[in-house]
């Protein structure tokens, strides 16, 4: 429980110093970060890969899901169905629609996919251990539990911080993304 209550402090304070980043820094950020990720050698050369559609201050991430469309990679992204988290594949941004807690999720005619090799998520904050503090409703940590996917987390390096309260069924990620490094995470 004390875990539960340190995170959500933990969560309000970073998300309002990210929220307080102008939306010219997130851009060029956002690019830097992009460039880094082509530095990575398991995603490039990934044929199934997860993303996400960043919302608010979050690391813009629709030039990179573009990217992927546009080398004829198969990309998938994140829906919630009932309490839990689905990929589902799709061909251009035509295949999105409004979905929970305003953010652009794949539309229902979208075919589920069950194994992607890379998978991009999202961080409040993450620590070089691997260790990410996402939104507090534990989709990805579910999602991500009995997976092989690599999972990729997106991250400005003012979110990189020294520790984060975890537990046994927070998911490490094997990389972090900022736009001033590539972090492989001891595991």
């Amino acid at each position: 429980m004390a875990h539960s209550v340190e995170k959500a402090r933990l969560r309000k304070q970073l998300l309002d110093q990210r929220d307080g980043l102008s939306p010219d820094f997130i851009k060029i950020a956002s690019s830097k970060i992009q460039d880094n990720l082509r530095k990575i050698e398991y995603y490039r050369n990934a044929k199934m890969l997860g993303g996400y559609h960043a919302v608010g201050s979050e690391v813009r991430t629709q030039d990179i899901l573009q990217e992927i469309l546009n080398a004829g990679k198969e990309l998938s992204l994140p829906k919630v169905e009932k309490n839990d988290l689905v990929f589902k594949k799709i061909s251009s941004f035509s295949d999105l629609e409004m979905g929970n807690f305003s953010v652009m999720e794949p539309k229902e005619r979208c075919e589920t996919v069950k194994k992607l090799e890379v998978i991009l998520v999202p961080a409040i904050a993450v620590t070089r251990e691997g260790y990410r503090l996402g939104y507090g409703f534990g989709y990805y940590d579910r999602y991500l539990h009995d997976k092989r996917s690599k999972k990729i987390a997106l991250s400005f390096s003012k979110q990189v911080i020294k520790s984060i309260p975890h537990d046994s069924h927070d998911v490490k990620v094997d990389c972090i993304v900022t736009e001033d490094e590539v972090i492989y995470p001891n595991k």
